[in-house]
């Protein structure tokens, strides 16, 4: 058997397929159409064959683009077939937009199995039952699964990265300058998101507390950066590194792994903590760990503002708060989210 996966969502899915991929692994070759910034996660990863870039918002915009990855994905499968014409027997949808299911149509992969409640899944061959009341890693793990399968193993739904040693050199010399001989633990906070309403404001007093306990690091990327600035200039000389947009994806997630916490809002680098075993304290504002997607790494805290009967208002979250007030964020105190800090590190 021969498998592509589809996940060309955001990153966190993509992070949060890994179990998936390692369920199909064992039975045969793995392939994975997914984005760039996908591709750069799932580097290093032995249970894929081959991460086929799909860029759908630049390079494969629109109908030529689209032709363009349907070629790919032939030639991606055709290339490793022994002759015989077993190209891809299966297509896993994990995500499930109109487009993909069309992708794969055209690419004439026989099998396309995906979730009953997906856009797509009138093209699908098998609809799987979408397990809303279950963390989203296990809801794709069970596209691989038949209803009558026993419930899985943590480690089973655990998301996995691989790390290179370049990316840990790259760790390396980053808190070599920050701090040559420092034996202090480091807490790493994650303060950005492209959803505006998932940033937390109280990351500059959150580092203020920790900061005589514990080292902090800024994760994120480029965009990041000036924000990390702002938290680390209310702290001691010394005591912070902002390495936000300073390493690539898989460096994030090894220098997450070197933390001993991870303060983050509901994104992308909680799920990097989740496959490195970091605990952390997630902060949820307009969405709630209820959805599925909240932090896996033992010791782990969903922190939310509890008693709003406007939560949650957004699936993803939205750019502003709906009704203007944001409570959600801006009443979840510093005080609360250290108290989870300090006793992770305690």
């Amino acid at each position: 058997m021969t498998s592509l996966v589809v996940q060309t969502s955001f990153l966190g899915d993509v992070i949060l397929s890994t179990p998936l991929i390692a369920e199909l692994a064992r039975r045969g070759p793995v392939d994975v159409l997914t984005t760039p910034q996908g591709a750069a996660i799932l580097a290093n990863n032995p249970e894929i064959r081959n991460a086929i870039p799909y860029d759908k918002r630049r390079a494969d915009k629109g109908l030529p683009g689209f032709a363009r990855t349907v070629s790919r994905v032939r030639q991606a499968g055709l290339s490793t077939t022994t002759g015989t014409g077993d190209f891809y027997t299966d297509a896993y949808m994990a995500q499930g937009s109109v487009r993909s299911a069309l992708l794969v149509t055209a690419a004439r992969i026989p099998n396309r199995i995906g979730f009953d409640t997906s856009q797509g899944r009138s093209l699908y061959t098998k609809r799987v039952t979408y397990r809303a009341e279950r963390h989203h890693a296990e809801r794709l793990w069970w596209l691989s699964m038949e209803e009558c399968a026993d419930q899985p193993e943590p480690q089973q739904v655990a998301p996995r990265l691989y790390p290179s040693d370049a990316d840990r050199a790259a760790v390396d010399a980053l808190l070599a300058q920050h701090s040559p001989n420092s034996s202090r633990r480091l807490v790493v906070l994650a303060p950005g998101s492209v959803w505006g309403t998932k940033r937390w404001p109280l990351y500059p007093e959150l580092a203020t507390r920790i900061a005589p306990l514990a080292d902090v690091v800024i994760v994120g990327g480029a965009d990041d950066s000036a924000g990390g600035d702002a938290i680390l200039a209310q702290l001691p000389p010394g005591s912070g590194l902002n390495a936000a947009g300073r390493c690539g994806l898989l460096a994030a997630a090894e220098l997450i792994r070197r933390g001993a916490v991870l303060v983050a809002n509901d994104s992308a680098p909680q799920h990097l903590a989740s496959a490195m075993g970091t605990p952390t304290v997630t902060i949820f504002g307009p969405t709630v760990p209820e959805f599925g997607f909240g932090p896996l790494a033992p010791h782990s805290v969903a922190a939310g503002h509890r008693g709003l009967a406007c939560r949650p208002c957004h699936r993803h979250g939205p750019q502003r708060c709906p009704l203007g007030h944001w409570r959600c964020m801006r009443e979840l105190s510093a005080g609360e989210i250290f108290d989870h800090v300090a006793t992770i590190l305690g």
